[in-house]
């Protein structure tokens, strides 16, 4: 995905013929295209929320090979999405960063058995094999048992990979008792017809998963442009606690690829909608309880080497006008392209 190509990726003034409003492109790196893993990108677009506000949005490509941070660092990307373990690890690097917005505040990771016959919770898996989606996974194992008292040591662990029909085979056969694994390997087994359960314990459940961050020498010079972008990712957000089915449509239009196998689309939406619906009561804003209290088992798991200071990169200076929208308009525009659309 980071397919990295000469280019010239400065945000740009874009005036379209005959509109009275210049706009402003945002260029963002995150880990996949436009996709229901992150609708509100797709709904702000579909309801014209970002044409509204001044914004074109502008996704890099992007993969694995080159950490995020660099681009928001040189200044090829406006907005990058971390997660927590970048996070934390650019800002003890020295990277001059702040997290401006949650898009997700809840862990996709988790520890799913099968739903019939599967173990109860984490103890229940001492002496046996759990598998890993990848080796990424392993230090969230790690955190789960140790929450409940128990060790790493306590299980054997084989790496899986991300092939569905591979994870399949090996939790229905028996070869693993349990997947750690995400809510986008889930949705690849319940499509296959594997009824899962999770017992991921429930102190880990509440993380910062994906946060949009910016060169913290920005954050006043792109004021306008990212309190825009934010507003419409925060109505996106919105939409989907009014009308998910009008979303679900939105998407199936945007992203047909997603929808070819029906019950992969669905299974996907199913679980990464609620991921992308605030727990805050403002839409996307910093926890800073939350960023505390994650970071002891993330020195123990190895992910980090010391405790980081929040003050130092949380930063809410653009939750306000993220959050400075009518309701009643959003709802009222919904309504409208669903009489239209559906």
């Amino acid at each position: 995905m980071k397919l990295l190509r000469t280019m010239t990726l400065t945000a740009a003034m874009v005036v379209t013929a005959g509109a009275a409003l210049a706009q402003i492109t945002v260029n963002m790196i995150n880990p996949v295209p436009r996709s229901a893993v992150f609708y509100p990108l797709v709904v702000g677009e579909a309801l014209g929320y970002f044409e509204e506000e001044g914004v074109t949005v502008n996704l890099l490509p992007s993969d694995t090979s080159i950490p995020y941070v660099a681009f928001v660092q040189n200044g090829q990307a406006d907005l990058a999405m971390l997660d927590q373990n970048e996070t934390l690890s650019a800002v003890l690097a020295g990277a001059n960063i702040n997290t401006v917005y949650e898009v997700m505040q809840n862990a996709p990771e988790g520890i799913a058995v099968l739903a019939d016959g599967g173990a109860a919770d984490m103890g229940a898996l001492k002496g046996t094999t759990v598998g890993l989606v990848s080796d990424r996974d392993r230090a969230f194992l790690q955190a789960a048992m140790a929450i409940e008292g128990h060790s790493i040591d306590d299980v054997e662990t084989v790496i899986l990979g991300e092939s569905g029909p591979v994870l399949a085979r090996a939790i229905t056969n028996g070869d693993v008792s349990a997947i750690a694994g995400s809510v986008f390997d889930w949705a690849g087994l319940q499509a296959a017809g594997v009824k899962l359960n999770l017992i991921t314990p429930e102190g880990l459940l509440a993380a910062p998963a994906n946060t949009f961050a910016i060169d913290t020498a920005m954050i006043d010079e792109k004021r306008d442009a990212m309190e825009g972008f934010l507003r419409a990712w925060s109505k996106g957000i919105h939409v989907s606690t009014l009308r998910p089915d009008v979303v679900e449509k939105m998407l199936r239009m945007a992203v047909p690829e997603e929808w070819e196998d029906e019950a992969a689309g669905k299974a996907l939406l199913e679980g990464v909608m609620p991921m992308n619906i605030s727990t805050t009561e403002r839409y996307g804003d910093v926890q800073r309880d939350v960023w505390t209290n994650i970071q002891p088992r993330m020195i123990e798991a190895g992910a980090i080497t010391e405790p980081v200071d929040v003050s130092t990169f949380l930063n809410d200076t653009y939750i306000a006008a993220a959050n400075d929208f009518d309701r009643d308009e959003v709802a009222a525009e919904v309504e409208a392209w669903a009489a239209e659309n559906m």
